[in-house]
């Protein structure tokens, strides 16, 4: 159960080498969660991510997941949560796609949809079930301000995002008073491996402020996260610009 500052003692990560992923698990470790499961295809950097985790002081475990294999979504997720109660799950995983070479290549564009927006609703579904069975727990979203409006240069990606950022928040209010609480993070560019070399864009952010903010929206029970919270004001603007003039922004 969380402690009495919202903190949970049980983490699962979806996405068990998103470097935002594992920035929230170190956040929260240093504040008295205990317990990682880290969800992800088998690979060194899987186990590297574990073995850092460890070392903080966490009993950490790696299960092998695969958000392109929803089939065996309940079956391998149903086991964590027989080994015992979930205060919190992260679904953090997710792929950029490289859209100047995706608009020419439809099955790439749809492991991108299938990546970002199909396997986390079969993750989600089974993970949101499986909080409101034992009847308490988080589960927390990594969207994208993407997902607010699709921009020419990554409608793909954003598209994905906006179906998950819907997704999310249809999934909360279907939830409401179970118990389970659902939390979106729509998070501006991230400095991480998967937007190495891209132009950086304003308000840009790091996986640790992403981190600050999650523990943040867990304490106050928030719905929507925005990091940094000044993109709110600026996406409220961008979703009423004018087509005509939006598809001729620079963004």
């Amino acid at each position: 159960m969380k402690d009495a500052f919202g903190t949970p003692q049980s983490l699962l990560v979806l996405g068990g080498t998103s470097e935002i992923g594992l920035a929230v698990a170190r956040r929260l470790i240093a504040r008295r969660t205990r317990t990682v499961w880290l969800a992800g295809r088998p690979s060194p950097d899987l186990d590297g991510a574990a073995a850092g985790l460890r070392a903080l002081g966490a009993d950490v475990r790696t299960v092998d997941f695969d958000a392109l294999d929803p089939e065996r979504h309940e079956e391998v997720l149903g086991k964590v949560f027989t080994e015992g109660d979930l205060d919190m799950v992260l679904l953090a995983f997710g792929v950029l796609g490289d859209q100047a070479n995706d608009e020419g290549d439809p099955p790439a564009a749809v492991r991108v949809a299938q990546t970002n927006y199909t396997g986390a609703v079969s993750a989600g579904l089974v993970c949101a079930g499986a909080l409101q069975n034992q009847g308490h727990g988080s589960l927390v979203v990594l969207s994208s301000v993407a997902g607010e409006r699709a921009r020419r240069t990554n409608f793909i990606y954003g598209s994905s995002k906006a179906g998950l950022d819907a997704f999310a928040q249809g999934l909360g209010d279907a939830l409401y008073g179970t118990g389970v609480h659902v939390m979106v993070v729509r998070p501006g560019f991230v400095r991480t491996r998967m937007t190495a070399g891209l132009p950086e864009a304003p308000l840009a952010t790091t996986p640790e402020e992403v981190a600050l903010a999650v523990e943040r929206g867990l304490r106050r029970r928030s719905e929507v996260v925005w990091v940094p919270g000044a993109l709110r004001v600026v996406m409220a603007a961008l979703r009423h610009v004018p087509r005509a003039l939006f598809r001729r922004l620079d963004i």
